[in-house]
């Protein structure tokens, strides 16, 4: 029986963000089960693209439609093997959903796998449960780590930072090495 993945979305989630780990977890087998409050099995998030061109802080453009999986309030977190935090706007938003922070605490309860990327740290810190780890995030989430009581690191963008069941990222270059550290927290290894 393949794994279960939960991984949480919202409107002007990161195009990159959501689109990536969606698809490239499904490409080894795992079953993800893209959720939003609000929303249900077959209805779409808008995304936004977030990319630097020369402003102090990164633009943002309309992305893509992405498709939504599975029904939000249907969900039983005791089904999942893990959980992926997608960044973008959609964090800053769906954090004030308190389902979605006893989701989110249900996998630190459990020791379950997370990943965050970028934005996603935001969830975490609304939940309470960085308190004393490390871990990484977009540079202007930063201080909401150390105010939740987490240990920020700032590392380069394609890099992961993992502190025992967490792996976080700053943000969508860092795809490979989050991925790659979530698929040995699930306990998955690829070879050849």
């Amino acid at each position: 029986m393949s794994k279960k993945i939960l991984l949480l979305a919202g409107d002007f989630v990161e195009d990159y963000e959501v689109m990536v780990p969606f698809q490239a977890m499904q490409s080894v087998g795992l079953q993800v089960d893209a959720v939003c409050p609000g929303k249900k099995s077959g209805d779409t998030v808008a995304t936004a693209i977030h990319d630097f061109v020369g402003f102090q802080t990164y633009v943002e453009l309309r992305g893509h439609n992405f498709a939504i999986n599975k029904d939000f309030d249907t969900v039983n977190p005791q089904d999942y093997d893990g959980l992926y935090v997608c960044g973008g706007r959609a964090p800053e938003y769906i954090r004030l959903n308190e389902r979605v922070l006893e989701l989110t605490r249900h996998f630190f309860s459990a020791n379950k796998p997370v990943a965050a990327i970028c934005h996603g740290i935001q969830i975490l810190t609304a939940a309470g449960v960085v308190e004393g780890r490390t871990l990484t995030a977009y540079p202007a989430v930063g201080p909401e780590v150390t105010l939740a009581g987490g240990n920020y690191r700032d590392v380069g963008v394609t890099e992961a930072v993992t502190d025992a069941n967490l792996t976080t990222s700053p943000a969508w270059p860092g795809h490979p090495a989050i991925l790659k550290e979530f698929y040995k927290l699930l306990g998955i290894s690829i070879t050849g």
